[in-house]
């Protein structure tokens, strides 16, 4: 989480660097901070709060001069928010200042033998740690001064940091925390992530663990621990700059769950070629996939929600056994993998920390990992032996949507994929989801129409304080990402259960007005999920369902009812999600509420 930006060229850095903030404020928000290094002085700024307090005080960056800076916007970990607790850190001289992204477990030792020499700490954080270190460190060399760093950290960390003595540069490294390259024409960068580059170029180095970057206007050095220099090789982002703007919109939200027929397109089309599914980087055979025994899916938040849809896709398209599990517990719960294992892991970010540390743990037992990103060049990308891109474009709101479809897809068009290669769908069966396939983008384009009849609604039911979505087999997972998707960005409780888990206890939670979304788009299970709507509506709940054009069965049961398009069973899933995101940003829209930037939230969890 946080995001960093660093900056040597010939602009005055503060501007640029508070511009680059803004394209990472998605990352952390609760304070932000700017150093700039000028004629051997460090000049910091920083302020508790959004951006926009640190863009007032330094009247958009126009008072804190100099070419070579680095900035900082913060999600909280050690200590609260505050001015004081803000970065960048600067040490006990004021010649060197830091900012930090991740967590240094043994900061607390580290501290303990600075203050028995003399430094004295004024925040809360492990940053400052990392400052007082540098001074003590330092003898002249700051690339010695950084691997010597790199030997004493414990944890993640990304880090930027400025020297007074030496003018015109900066450094940073990386470990286990995302870090990004700029290589532009007169000036270089760093940055947590590639939005806030895009302005000033599209050639990129992502930064390896423990590799020291040395950067000014003209030159980027990069070294290892042996201070050996490695070459650098550029990645180009072929992303548009304007994806990563607004372009009109009130909210970035909005604007990503509008950008969803578009983002299909591109994650569709290239894969159908000449009537059969082509996937990138992928080099699964049959005779792999025969002795795949199990599958395990392993995501966080949303990706680990389209796990769950991948669940029930694999399985009927593979007759492969396959668990889904939340990254963060599945390494520590001992888990059987072996070389008949195939992992597929799934991060929007590719730096998603518990995902890494869980994919490794399935490599180092033998398990094959196929990885779904978005991000060309990520951590994840570059480890796993098989990579599958969304190719979502840049995705700035907290709460996922585009990313969230465009997984989806990918998990289709894999299951796809393993049918064709162990013949579980014959010819005509495949040719019927290919066009179906390519009926998705104007299909979901026909559900974003009905915007206005949901946005009627959630400002009918905004003002309740539970909520529940229920449904069965696939909409059962799809309402897992529903009730999260509100909970995110509005702050009302909801609660997703499988509709026959119901009568097993939480129908007691079921009184007069509670808001019930019922999903019934899974076909073959529309009767049963009837059922349950009719145990909770006959305990006074009030009834939102979310059926296929032309069933009528849940008319009756209902209150209101949001239709989508009918598709194939297992593709209904992307269309039946887009009602519940755009009625979980109108409630969040007329409850007021921070919908890109919710309290408490950051969009990229680079620590565990």
């Amino acid at each position: 989480m946080c995001g960093i930006v660093g900056y040597a060229g010939g602009k005055e850095a503060a501007p640029v660097l508070l511009k680059g903030l803004e394209k990472l404020e998605y990352r952390g928000y609760d304070s932000a901070g700017i150093a700039v290094l000028n004629d051997g002085k460090i000049e910091i700024a920083k302020a508790a709060g959004k951006l926009q307090v640190l863009r007032d005080l330094t009247h958009e960056g126009q008072t804190v001069a100099g070419l070579v800076g680095i900035g900082h916007t913060r999600w909280a970990t050690h200590g609260e928010p505050s001015d004081v607790n803000s970065h960048p850190h600067i040490s006990k001289s004021g010649r060197f200042a830091v900012v930090h992204n991740g967590i240094i477990e043994n900061y607390q030792q580290l501290k303990a033998m600075l203050q028995k020499k003399g430094f004295t700490f004024l925040s809360q954080t492990d940053t400052e740690v990392i400052a007082h270190l540098v001074e003590f460190f330092y003898q002249g060399d700051m690339l010695d001064t950084m691997i010597r760093l790199t030997n004493e950290l414990e944890g993640s960390y990304a880090l930027g940091i400025i020297s007074a003595d030496e003018d015109g540069k900066f450094y940073a490294m990386r470990k286990d925390s995302p870090l990004v390259v700029g290589l532009g024409e007169g000036e270089n960068l760093v940055a947590s992530d590639v939005p806030s580059l895009l302005a000033h170029t599209q050639e990129v180095y992502y930064l390896n663990d423990r590799e020291v970057v040395v950067l000014s206007a003209d030159k980027v050095e990069i070294f290892d621990t042996n201070r050996e220099r490695l070459e650098v090789t550029a990645t180009h982002i072929d992303w548009d700059v304007t994806a990563a703007e607004k372009g009109g919109y009130e909210h970035f939200m909005f604007k990503e769950i509008m950008e969803q027929p578009q983002s299909l397109q591109k994650t569709i089309s290239p894969r159908l070629q000449d009537g059969r599914i082509v996937l990138d980087d992928f080099h699964i055979t049959a005779d792999m996939l025969r002795n795949v025994s199990k599958i395990y899916i392993v995501a966080c938040g949303s990706s680990y929600h389209v796990g769950v849809v991948g669940k029930y896709i694999l399985e009927q398209s593979t007759r492969i056994p396959v668990e889904v599990d939340i990254a963060s517990e599945f390494r520590y719960r001992d888990p059987i993998i072996d070389e008949r294992t195939l992992m597929i892991v799934i991060s929007q970010s590719g730096e998603t920390a518990d995902t890494i540390a869980a994919m490794r743990e399935g490599k180092k037992q033998g398990a094959r990992v196929l990885a779904i990103v978005n991000v060309l060049g990520s951590t994840i990308a570059r480890e796993a032996d098989d990579v599958l891109y969304t190719w979502a474009g840049p995705e700035i709101a907290v709460a996922t949507t585009k990313a969230y479809s465009t997984q989806l897809i990918v998990v289709d068009l894999l299951a796809l994929k393993f049918a064709e290669l162990l013949g579980r769908m014959d010819e005509a069966e495949l040719a019927e989801y290919y066009r179906a396939l390519q009926a998705l983008p104007q299909q979901l384009e026909q559900t974003l129409a009905d915007k206005e009849k949901i946005q009627y609604w959630a400002s009918q039911l905004y003002n309740k304080h539970s909520i529940f979505f229920i449904g069965r087999n696939l909409d059962y997972a799809v309402a897992l990402e529903g009730s999260l998707k509100l909970k995110e960005i509005s702050y009302i409780h909801s609660e997703a259960y499988a509709g026959g888990e119901l009568k097993h206890g939480t129908i007691s939670l079921i009184e007069d007005g509670t808001l019930v979304f019922t999903l019934a788009t899974y076909q073959p299970l529309v009767e049963k999920i009837r059922s349950n709507a009719e145990e909770v509506r006959a305990r006074g709940a009030y009834l939102v369902s979310v059926a296929v054009e032309g069933d009528e069965q849940m008319q009756e049961v209902s209150d209101v009812v949001f239709t989508v398009p009918r598709t194939l069973p297992l593709l209904q899933p992307s269309l039946t999600v887009i009602p519940l995101q755009l009625f979980a940003y109108y409630v969040a829209s007329q409850k007021g509420c921070s919908i890109d930037q919710p309290k408490n939230l950051a969009k990229s969890v680079t620590v565990e």
